[in-house]
């Protein structure tokens, strides 16, 4: 979600430097069953359309059926909250799960916001993790460089919404059930990179939107893929390749880490590493064999499997990296 996000400021930034002055609507609150969760982004122009969503488009058409009556836009007094669902007509009119409403802060961007949302971007593009502070009463908006736990706070004066960068997701051996974890995972807001100094395994492996770095997965990894928004995956099925990037990915902050290989060859993994100056509490991190266990065979199925653990794996997540707690 928060992949998208950064989509939706890019394209802000983008809107404000051609002149464009766009509303922007964030998720702020969610009760009962609800299409997206809080923090969730969208911009909209009449002539530029929207990007992001709030639902699955039914609050979207509500929203833009009110801003685009010119007379009804200008009498929004901005920044303001709006719920929708909370009646039964509206729920059954806007097609919202029964006993599901969510609430939207509503902004008109200017001219002058732009330096905020160019903090934002930058932010994000370096990595960092951001808040921004919009004061309902003042009608004022800043930003602070922080960490927060839950991506949405809210008071009755004030809405602090955290921004998080990019989860990075390292794909290491150039191969079938990588390219096909690869295509999930870029509908799944990673940044994905594949790591291989294998000429061979290479050669006409291409995923649009894949960065290729052909390099040592461990060096890589030092360097790139140490954070805890970061997701590592051996797929090389060589032991050469493969446990030199465990041997430093066990020792990171990663919140994902596994290798691909049977029961009797992730056991023998483990014996390996653990006579590599690694010790019982890093192998304990290691998902190997990797995945769910929902029998997959074919590398598409394989795919699947690891995109569903490292889904449930990244919601199990905690808001701090454990190295500093």
């Amino acid at each position: 979600m928060n992949g998208s996000n950064r989509f939706v400021i890019e394209q802000l930034n983008l809107w404000l430097a051609q002149g464009f002055q766009p509303w922007l609507a964030t998720v702020i609150e969610t009760y009962g069953s609800s299409p997206r969760p809080s923090g969730s982004m969208m911009i909209y122009h009449p002539e530029k359309g929207i990007i992001g969503s709030l639902s699955g488009g039914c609050i979207e058409q509500e929203l833009m059926n009110q801003l685009a009556n010119e007379d009804s836009s200008s009498k929004v007094m901005c920044p303001t909250i709006i719920r929708y669902g909370e009646s039964v007509e509206q729920r059954s009119r806007l097609a919202l799960p029964c006993g599901g409403h969510l609430d939207v802060l509503l902004e008109k961007i200017k001219p002058q916001d732009q330096n905020h949302f160019r903090v934002l971007e930058n932010a994000l593009l370096s990595r960092q993790e951001i808040s921004r502070h919009i004061d309902l009463v003042k009608r004022r908006i800043h930003t602070i460089n922080e960490t927060n736990e839950h991506d949405i706070q809210r008071t009755t004066d004030t809405i602090i919404h955290a921004l998080k960068p990019h989860d990075k997701l390292l794909l290491i051996g150039a191969g079938e059930v990588s390219r096909c974890l690869a295509e999930i995972c870029k509908n799944l807001e990673f940044e994905i990179t594949l790591c291989d100094f294998r000429d061979e395994f290479l050669q006409g492996w291409h995923v649009e939107g894949v960065q290729i770095i052909k390099a040592m997965p461990d060096d890589l990894i030092a360097a790139a893929f140490h954070d805890h928004r970061c997701a590592i995956v051996a797929l090389a099925h060589d032991p050469r390749v493969d446990d030199m990037a465990m041997m430093q990915a066990l020792k990171t902050d990663a919140f994902y880490v596994g290798a691909m290989g049977s029961l009797i060859t992730s056991n023998k993994r483990r014996e390996r590493l653990l006579e590599l100056e690694l010790n019982a509490q890093h192998i304990q991190k290691l998902h190997a064999p990797i995945g769910l266990n929902i029998h997959s065979r074919t590398p598409y199925e394989i795919a699947v499997s690891i995109a569903a653990q490292l889904i449930a794996e990244r919601a199990a997540r905690p808001a701090v990296p454990r190295s500093a707690t």
